[in-house]
């Protein structure tokens, strides 16, 4: 990452702060006037919440930048998501999701689901965290390839 332009920098502040919004706003860790949660926000599930998204932002913007090779190079989108939605599913509200209490009851999900959130949420931030590593120990080995027009590609002009 020492190496990273301005450009990824950016890409990962703006990544970052859009998973933060994401996670946080249907989960009521961060309050707004859309709704309000059902209990209480506990205290781990702010660090947890700010760490999955700087981890989000860095992995996506992990596959900016200059290249050197044109080996094929796929991100890894769906597991990056699927990483992500663990996340908010960790920090949310036990009795605010539905799919939950409906498969759950109210009952259910204070006494199974709250406390298998913890748990969610390890896996989600080690998830994450081996992504990035691994991207970042492969990215010489494994760049992105270059576009035509002798640009570098991003993920959305696939």
């Amino acid at each position: 990452m020492r190496n990273w332009m301005p450009r990824q920098w950016a890409v990962a502040v703006v990544v970052a702060l859009l998973a933060a919004i994401v996670i946080g706003v249907p989960t009521g860790v961060v309050p707004t006037s859309l709704f309000s949660r059902m209990t209480p926000v506990l205290w781990w599930n702010y660090p947890v919440w700010a760490l999955s998204s700087v981890l989000m932002g860095l992995l996506v913007a992990s596959y900016l930048g200059g290249v050197r090779s044109t080996a094929p190079q796929q991100p890894r989108t769906a597991r990056t998501i699927a990483a992500g939605a663990l996340s908010a599913l960790a920090v949310g509200c036990p009795v605010c999701n539905k799919l939950v209490v409906l498969a759950l009851g109210m009952s259910g999900a204070h006494a199974y689901w709250a406390p298998a959130q913890p748990v969610l949420a390890v896996v989600s931030l080690a998830l994450l965290a081996h992504a990035l590593i691994r991207r970042l120990r492969t990215m010489d080995a494994c760049p992105v390839p270059p576009a035509r027009n002798g640009s570098t590609t991003t993920m959305s002009s696939r």
